[in-house]
């Protein structure tokens, strides 16, 4: 009797301990807000079935959203609370999944300072710019009141100086910063210069995601484009979006990673870049850029691990569908750009690319019939896998610009 009473204690307290596991563990991994379908009810993927139970309390959804945000506790079957989640429902968008290539052009809002240098005077070497507090990434604005859009226009201005002391200002990450810069004259160069290499545009090659043809906005990469020097994302000013014809595959192998090389053709623009943020690049193009039907896009919780397809051009300008596996998906939250692994499978993608290669970045992902993300990221040790991100993101952070 008093074994059997042991026994019984000692499955009961592993019992207990892990139910206090599964509940700790979803409790991290679970995201704290949630996007349904209107009129919807939430249902969440997990090996253990959970509830979502409704608790007397509402907030005020973002500004803009013109929606309640209701407050929601899940629970592992039904009684056991996890954490209190926020549930808001939506019209889940109809978006066109693309898969076209399309050339960046984007031109920023001043000059982005990408390298310092000491400029050699005849009384020895100053870093002008160095000496007035400035660093790599600072964006200049204007100098003594004239804007500086180009790095002609802050050459000139600097030159225009005549050596005498001027006021720069500048943005440091969000922040608005003003300094006197004193010009050193460069004896090799015969002019005024600041000691700084600035960059104002960059362009390059990526793959549309999705096209929502209610307002003629896009997204795309599913990353930012950010500045090779710095890192830092590039701020937009203005650009364009540009057709590209994909003319070469380089093959990803262990190690080096593979890209797609293209060219940009001389028709006109396909539309306006508008916004480059952490999950992507976003504008508005002139016309549809797929023949493809609008599909749903999938919310978070709909993406399941299982098989997939991409989207992408190897070849001219028309878009393949390939298989691939999403092997895991992080619905946390905490990283808002890495959200699922991608696997490629399909035995042509294989052979032509190695796997995902850079300018595959954007690449849609469709499951079950909806839109859930795009590729972002391959594994530099093996291109057959990558990172992705979740449509909702993209849509969420880019298109609704929160």
């Amino acid at each position: 009797m008093i074994r059997w009473i042991r026994r019984t204690a000692a499955i009961t307290a592993a019992i207990v301990l892990q139910l206090y596991g599964t509940t700790a563990y979803y409790a991290w991994k679970l995201p704290d807000n949630y996007y349904i379908q209107t009129g919807s009810t939430l249902q969440v993927h997990t090996i253990f079935p959970l509830s979502a139970a409704s608790v007397p309390q509402t907030v005020q959804a973002a500004a803009g959203e013109g929606s309640i945000t209701e407050t929601a506790s899940l629970k592992l079957f039904g009684m056991i609370p996890i954490k209190t989640v926020e549930i808001q429902e939506i019209d889940t968008p109809m978006l066109v999944p693309c898969g076209e290539p399309f050339g960046i052009k984007l031109r920023m809002e001043g000059a982005m300072i990408v390298g310092l240098e000491r400029v050699e005077t005849r009384s020895g070497q100053r870093c002008p710019a160095q000496e007035a507090g400035m660093q790599t990434g600072d964006i200049i604005q204007s100098v003594d009141g004239k804007e500086i859009s180009s790095n002609q226009a802050l050459q000139q201005a600097i030159e225009d100086s005549g050596g005498t002391p001027v006021t720069v200002t500048y943005t440091r990450g969000e922040v608005s910063c003003s300094c006197t810069l004193t010009p050193a004259y460069a004896d090799d160069d015969n002019r005024y210069e600041a000691g700084i290499w600035v960059r104002d545009s960059s362009a390059g090659i990526g793959t549309l995601t999705f096209y929502d043809p209610e307002s003629g906005s896009f997204g795309g990469l599913g990353h930012p484009v950010c500045d090779t020097d710095t890192g830092d994302i590039y701020p937009v000013g203005s650009g364009d979006a540009s057709s590209v014809t994909i003319t070469q595959v380089v093959k990803g192998v262990s190690g080096n990673p593979g890209m797609l090389q293209g060219e940009f053709t001389d028709s006109a623009p396909l539309g306006e870049l508008l916004c480059n943020n952490r999950c992507g690049i976003f504008g508005t193009l002139y016309h549809n850029p797929s023949e493809a039907e609008a599909i749903p896009m999938a919310l978070k919780q709909e993406v399941e691990t299982g098989p997939a397809q991409i989207l992408c051009t190897v070849s001219g300008n028309e878009p393949q569908a390939y298989d691939v596996v999403l092997e895991e998906i992080d619905y946390s939250g905490a990283d808002n750009t890495r959200n699922m692994t991608v696997c490629v499978t399909d035995p042509a993608l294989l052979e032509c690319t190695g796997g995902i290669v850079q300018g595959m970045s954007g690449s849609p992902i469709l499951q079950n019939g909806k839109l859930v993300g795009a590729v972002t990221h391959v594994f530099v040790d093996d291109p057959t896998r990558g990172y992705a991100i979740f449509c909702e993101n993209m849509v969420r952070y880019g298109l609704c610009g929160s």
